[in-house]
């Protein structure tokens, strides 16, 4: 037997499961009391105690019968009335007629049934006048006879109190369990905010706080963060000082290859602008997208000035379309990056690109397409690697590239919590790059 179909409706945040588990027990075992006390309790109650009270009106009723008048009559049950704490009448000056009771009276709806089935010859019950006294008039061939008796001597006394009571107790004690509950997920959603943003490349000041097991994983976390925080810090130095050091060399190179006269110089200047052009990428690639800080920028503007600077370049680019506005939360010098090495790869491998940009509540989306070759889709996913090349598809040999700007593209999408995702496109028949990013 298998429960996945309550998957569909468990609710998907820790904050309302574990309400719901706090509040299910609760209503369950307030249903299951209340049907057990209600039946155990007042009904069986109520039928014993309205059951002895008949037997006693059925005895006055009997002795009224039997009497030769009604002055007679009432005289003989007066004493055993008044014995009995049961008001008589004879004749009724105000007989009752039918049946009545309070929506919310729950023993009287057994009164009644009991009462009439004790005394056959009542035209009526009153429990509505009166919440303390039950009256009634039966028909006697000395006339109507009222009987008037307490109300607790037919059911148990406000009924209604135990559930009023355990309502009440119930909802006092859920709201100290939620309290305290709100309390104790507050460690973890600090937690998760701290996990969330250092995921897209903030550090926000955190510190393990709650139960053991939350300060366990808050510990394990921070030791986890500052690992890779060191790893980073020790990777972009040793390649920005891998690049800074064989610049030095190859500034010489470039420099003895001007001056000299050899026929095969320019090649060799070009493979060293190429070699250039390589240790450019890779320091670019150890800064991982860490450029600056984030803030509230036009994504518009973003995308407006790297096609203005392609333009510049010489570079047949273009900003196709532009939906929605407002701003969101990026690092802007990370996103100008991401973009314009697509456009880069774009303009390498086609003749023209065009920008987009959507932005919704949700997400914004930064589309780059060409009309290039394009990518197979069974070699989308290594083309996102570093240092992939796909040589069937898009010649990655041209102008020095070594593989990095998808790469990095896709990392400071990620970054920012988002995704670089490559399609075909439709419009110009080459590749479609969006970075989806969320708001």
């Amino acid at each position: 037997m298998t429960f996945d179909w309550l998957k569909r409706y468990a609710p998907r945040s820790l904050y309302a499961r574990a309400a719901l588990i706090l509040l299910l027990p609760v209503i369950t075992i307030q249903l299951v009391v209340s049907i057990v006390f209600i039946q155990r309790l007042f009904e069986d109650v109520t039928v014993q105690m309205t059951g002895n009270v008949g037997l006693e009106l059925a005895r006055l009723v009997d002795q009224v019968e039997a009497a030769p008048d009604a002055a007679t009559a009432l005289a003989q049950i007066t004493p055993l009335a008044r014995a009995l704490r049961i008001d008589v009448a004879l004749p009724d000056p105000d007989p009752v007629t039918g049946d009545s009771r309070l929506i919310y009276d729950l023993s009287g709806r057994l009164v009644l049934p009991t009462l009439r089935e004790a005394l056959p010859g009542l035209s009526g019950i009153d429990l509505a006048s009166d919440d303390n006294r039950v009256r009634m008039s039966v028909e006697t061939d000395k006339g109507p006879l009222g009987l008037t008796v307490a109300r607790e001597r037919v059911s148990a006394k406000n009924p209604h109190q135990l559930l009023v009571i355990m309502v009440l107790a119930s909802v006092l004690m859920t709201v100290i369990a939620y309290l305290f509950l709100k309390n104790q997920l507050r460690p973890i959603k600090r937690l998760s905010d701290a996990a969330q943003a250092f995921g897209r490349g903030r550090v926000i000041r955190y510190r393990p706080t709650g139960a053991t097991e939350v300060r366990q994983a808050g510990a394990a976390f921070m030791d986890m963060r500052q690992r890779i925080e060191r790893q980073m810090e020790q990777r972009t130095l040793m390649l920005s000082g891998v690049s800074h050091d064989l610049r030095t060399p190859l500034t010489r190179m470039r420099l003895a290859l001007s001056m000299s006269d050899d026929p095969e110089a320019s090649e060799l200047l070009r493979d060293v602008d190429d070699m250039q052009g390589m240790l450019d990428a890779f320091l670019d690639f150890a800064r991982d997208g860490a450029l600056d800080d984030f803030a509230d920028v036009d994504p518009a503007e973003i995308l407006s000035h790297v096609a203005q600077n392609a333009q510049r370049a010489g570079h047949d680019v273009s900003v196709r379309q532009i939906t929605g506005d407002g701003t969101a939360s990026l690092q802007p010098l990370s996103i100008t990056r991401a973009l314009e090495n697509l456009v880069g790869n774009a303009v390498r491998h086609g003749t023209r690109a065009e920008l987009s940009l959507s932005i919704t509540p949700r997400a914004v989306v930064f589309t780059v397409e060409d009309d290039g070759p394009g990518i197979p889709e069974d070699a989308r996913e290594r083309a996102m690697k570093p240092f992939a090349r796909l040589d069937e598809a898009r010649n990655q040999n041209v102008g020095g590239s070594v593989g990095l700007g998808l790469s990095i593209a896709m990392d400071i999408a990620r970054q920012h919590g988002g995704i670089l995702r490559l399609d075909a496109s439709e419009r110009l028949g080459g590749l479609r790059a969006d970075i989806v990013l969320g708001r």
